[in-house]
């Protein structure tokens, strides 16, 4: 469900507006060209700033990544750990 909100909706969130407003205000029935590559355009735009938003301000501030590993014949997935390794 991430996934979907931090990338597929922006992606496709300046289209989907460009083509409500085209319905509602009145396009008259003429037909329109789509400016397909400056919507894409901004929809890979807006979705590289919410994923370098989010990469800039979430994630663990302080810790130790600890990857998948074997205990005890069990997989323990990776993990945050605490502590700085600086």
């Amino acid at each position: 469900m991430r996934l979907f909100f931090t990338i597929v909706v922006p992606l496709l969130l300046p289209t989907t507006v460009y083509l409500l407003w085209l319905r509602f205000a009145g396009a008259g029935g003429e037909q329109r060209d789509v400016p397909w590559l400056w919507l894409a355009a901004g929809g890979v735009a807006l979705a590289a700033i919410v994923v370098g938003t989010l990469t800039l301000s979430g994630g663990a501030k302080d810790g130790t990544y600890v990857p998948p590993h074997l205990e005890n014949g069990r997989v323990v997935p990776g993990r945050m750990a605490p502590g700085n390794p600086r």
